[in-house]
């Protein structure tokens, strides 16, 4: 057997109302706080006025959207000033992404592109994050357990990375409650790209056993959660879904991606649609994508059939019509469209997205444009 790394979070909480248990952490890291949060979780006001009942000072950043290279910048000189001691994210996957990006750049010294993948010089962090604590309020991208964060450029038109594997969060709390009544159009394109994040690794050329262990438990668990969700509200699918999403992140740190997320970081930095929507449009023909491929190759086809066969007992029809169910109930649920874009030049640009390196695969850019179009 080949030999592996498994790199995760310090820790990790898991369970209903265990949120509340970030204060006595955060306290022990320090008492000036960073609190980096989204505008709708009410979770976070009772998060700052405890930390502040306990003695700490609370500085407040909001995140707007998927943050980018210019928020991010004025979102870093407010902490600078601030000089935390240590930061907490509470919200999705994008305001999580903003508080790693930000534990990590305030105790840098040099320009953020610098540090940046692909567009910038993708130099290695001088010093240490500050310590982290990260509170999913979605389940989705499983940041809370991943080692970088997505940062569009719009400049470039591509969304890149800030990788260092010290930007894991000292703490990862995954409390369900954070995202009950969470709406149907965000749990949907959410729970998508969180079941997207355990079929990817478990594709990946990268996987390994203790990835593969965690993904085939968590992929049937998803495909049977989310449609439960799209009908009524489900505290026990609630659960499920978190699950898949920290599943997902620990998975995606270690055994890396696909095709899937290769081309989505491309449309979403060219056209600013939301990362889950699109991960979940593509899902289904990737799928195809790959079983093709395959079979062109005289590859193993094991991993992908196992796939499928979960697919199948979740959705039903028989071989390759499951794919048809699926895609069939993505559309029906209300999963938006992929915007318009110049297929061609997205697929070429896509072949050099670090995501893609996992895909179980290669597939050429003409399969790609393929891909685009019947998604």
């Amino acid at each position: 057997m080949a030999g592996f790394d498994f790199a995760a979070p310090g820790r990790i909480v898991f369970g209903r109302g265990r949120a509340a248990e970030a204060v006595p952490a955060l306290l022990g890291w320090g008492r000036r706080i960073l609190l980096v949060r989204g505008g709708s979780v009410a979770f976070a006001d009772r998060l700052a006025a405890d930390l502040a009942g306990a003695g700490a000072t609370v500085c407040q950043i909001r995140g707007r959207g998927e943050p980018d290279l210019p928020g991010l910048e004025a979102a870093l000189a407010e902490a600078r000033a601030f000089a935390p001691e240590a930061v907490v994210a509470i919200g999705g996957g994008a305001v999580i992404d903003l508080g790693k990006a930000l534990a990590a750049l305030v105790p840098s010294d040099r320009p953020v592109l610098d540090h940046l993948e692909v567009v910038g010089a993708g130099l290695p962090l001088p010093r240490a994050p500050l310590p982290l604590a990260a509170l999913p309020s979605t389940a989705g991208t499983g940041s809370e357990a991943t080692r970088n964060a997505v940062i569009g450029v719009p400049g470039a038109g591509r969304k890149v990375s800030l990788r260092d594997i010290r930007m894991l969060p000292r703490l990862a709390l995954v409390d369900p409650v954070l995202t009950d009544g969470c709406p149907r159009a965000v749990t949907l394109a959410s729970g998508l790209d969180a079941i997207v994040q355990v079929i990817e690794p478990y594709l990946s050329c990268r996987a390994t056993p203790l990835t593969d262990a965690l993904c085939a438990a968590a992929i049937p668990e998803g495909l049977a959660a989310l449609p439960r969700l799209m009908t009524a509200e489900d505290p026990a699918a609630r659960d499920a879904m978190a699950r898949v999403s920290l599943t997902g992140g620990l998975a995606l740190a270690n055994a890396g991606l696909g095709a899937v997320h290769g081309l989505a970081g491309v449309i979403g930095g060219r056209t600013g649609a939301a990362h889950g929507a699109i991960c979940g449009r593509l899902l289904v023909p990737v799928l195809r994508a790959n079983r093709a491929a395959l079979d062109g190759a005289g590859g193993d086809p094991a991993r992908i059939e196992r796939v499928l066969d979960w697919i199948r007992a979740a959705f039903g029809g028989p071989g390759a019509e499951a794919l048809d169910r699926f895609g069939d109930w993505i559309a029906a649920s209300g999963l938006p469209p992929l915007p318009k874009m110049h297929r061609a030049a997205v697929a070429a640009e896509a072949l050099g997205s670090s995501s893609m390196k996992g895909n179980p695969v290669p597939l050429s850019a003409a399969t790609l444009a393929a891909v685009l179009a019947e998604a």
